[in-house]
């Protein structure tokens, strides 16, 4: 009895463990809403409250739908969503997404989508439906005990019966006692309890480290992980291009070349940059152009109009205007062949705007997609976990794709693809897989979408991802970080090698107390240690999927 009181005892400790883990990411769930109307603020329900509206987050509150800030500055915890603990500032302009806690200041926002879109809705719906999603190993189990377990009540009551019965000298008192024996060591319940249990907590420890694995089945299919295939923009780039480089060439160069006997003077560079890129922004102002409103952006203050004139925009070239009485012409390399200048061609990972004054080249402005901090050191733990290849998908141009390709180490980079494209791509490279093994898609966008479906593994990109992509993907990544891939993979063979463990192990240790029960070598004292002292023993092993290391 004390045996079995103890593994009652792991058993609670360690359902408890795995339930509080999915717990603490049910608290992101936000009780009320602060709206602000004509006379003040009403309290109310976020499933009431509609896309337009202005809502007000007080300090220690948690933001109760998607919204973007109109009004005030504070930090913003993220870490029940993307397991990050540093807070995020806030200003207005800033997104911020549902079930976040509001640190400091008072934040005014207007809502951007109703409580049945936001992200918290959706991450409650993905982890409350997870464990109907059951892997190989816990399928295995159901059938196993389906049919496991009528088999071994009519053995041990054949077991009771059939030896008094034919055997001569045989007693049922000592042929029950093997039955009841051989039906303790029987029972299955540290397969039952373990394997479950083991899925069960990985969920939720993954989920601690903003992982969002949509059902355990996921983890094998991870665990087999051969082939990973990335997009580019928002997955491995941080998806928001930003003057990177401003290089002055040619008649601006040589200011400082002549001035500067002893050797380049940083300081009169920097001038000599912020001179080009000041005559620039005010040349591309009147331009809506994403790459002008880069540019103006990177310039950071006001622009006066009053010394811009003759502003001319060329589709698909570039602008040409007049500012301080200067001629700038800012375009391509198509723009400048136009117009007869001779501008330096260089190979560079990014948008080129090239810029030339009075009819000579001044130099030039690189805008890219900065790649993400981490995605240089994902690859590398992808290879080191025995990924066979890391490939890219990109509807970017070549020379963009491939030197990006060559920055990060990846096997193969596909260019200038569209959606349909990626799919086409994406079924060669799943000939290439072994029987066991699978291919991962990571992605961000809705092009991603039939990607992410079609991949035995579809990883989204959460923080900033779009919803299509979020919807069809397998897997989601809170943080945005492709870091978190590598770990997603661990996490997954762990698991995988835990619930291996549990099943060889109960499986061996039952089967063999079960032949020497028959047989009568082996009491009920073994036979309880083959029940609840199996059990305890795989919980316990299975304790260790709550615990996740980066």
């Amino acid at each position: 009895m004390l045996l079995y009181q103890i593994g009652e005892l792991f058993q609670s400790y360690a359902v408890d463990k795995s339930r509080k883990s999915i717990a603490d990411l049910m608290d992101i769930r936000p009780d009320y809403a602060n709206v602000k109307k004509d006379d003040g603020l009403i309290r109310i329900s976020p499933e009431d409250v509609k896309v337009g509206d202005t809502i007000v987050i007080k300090p220690g509150e948690r933001v109760p739908l998607d919204a973007r800030v109109i009004e005030g500055v504070s930090m913003l915890d993220t870490s029940a969503l993307t397991g990050e603990s540093l807070p995020r500032e806030l200003e207005p302009g800033d997104e911020i997404l549902s079930g976040c806690i509001n640190v400091n200041g008072v934040i005014t926002a207007k809502v951007t989508k109703e409580y049945e879109e936001s992200t918290v809705s959706k991450i409650l719906d993905l982890v409350e439906n997870a464990s109907s999603k059951k892997s190989r190993s816990e399928q295995f189990i159901t059938r196993f005990a389906r049919y496991y377990t009528p088999v071994v009540v009519m053995l041990a009551l054949l077991l009771a019966l059939l030896p008094p019965l034919l055997i001569k000298g045989a007693n049922f008192n000592e042929w029950t006692y093997r039955a009841l024996s051989f039906l303790v060591v029987s029972c299955p319940c540290a397969l039952v309890i373990s394997i479950p249990l083991t899925f069960f907590s990985g969920i939720g420890g993954a989920s601690k480290k903003g992982i969002l694995v949509k059902g355990s089945n996921y983890f094998e299919a991870l665990a087999n992980a051969e082939i990973m295939v990335f997009d580019k923009t928002g997955t491995l780039t941080k998806g928001v291009f930003e003057v990177q480089e401003i290089n002055p060439k040619g008649m601006m160069g040589r200011i400082y070349n002549e001035e500067d006997k002893e050797g380049p003077n940083v300081e009169r560079i920097n001038e000599i940059s912020e001179e080009l890129l000041e005559l620039t922004a005010h040349a591309e102002s009147l331009s809506t152009h994403p790459i002008s409103r880069s540019i103006l952006k990177a310039y950071g203050k006001d622009i006066d109009q009053s010394i811009v004139s003759d502003a001319n925009e060329i589709a698909g070239h570039g602008i040409e205007a007049v500012v301080r009485g200067k001629k700038i012409i800012a375009g391509n390399t198509k723009l400048m062949k136009l117009r007869g200048i001779d501008y330096t061609a260089e190979e560079l990972i990014g948008t080129v705007v090239h810029v030339a004054i009075d009819g000579q080249y001044a130099g030039y402005i690189l805008i890219a997609d900065e790649l993400k901090k981490d995605a240089a050191e994902t690859i590398k733990k992808l290879k080191a976990t025995s990924i066979k290849q890391n490939v890219m998908l990109t509807g970017d141009n070549q020379s963009v794709g491939e030197k990006i390709g060559r920055t990060l180490g990846l096997d193969k980079v596909f260019t200038e693809l569209l959606p349909a494209d990626k799919v086409d791509k994406l079924e060669d490279l799943l000939t290439l897989t072994s029987d066991k093994g699978k291919l991962v898609y990571v992605g961000d966008g809705i092009n991603d979408a039939p990607v992410l479906a079609r991949a035995d593994v579809g990883i989204a990109m959460g923080g900033l991802g779009s919803d299509a992509a979020i919807e069809a993907a397998d897997v989601v990544i809170m943080t945005d970080e492709p870091s978190k891939i590598p770990v997603a993979i661990k996490i997954a063979r762990k698991i995988i090698g835990i619930a291996n463990q549990n099943i060889i192990f109960a499986i061996g240790v039952k089967i063999a107390l079960l032949i020497l029960s028959a047989l009568g070598i082996t009491g009920l004292w073994m036979a309880i240690f083959g029940d609840v002292g199996v059990t305890i023993i795989a919980v316990i092993n299975s304790f260790r999927a709550l615990k996740i290391k980066d």
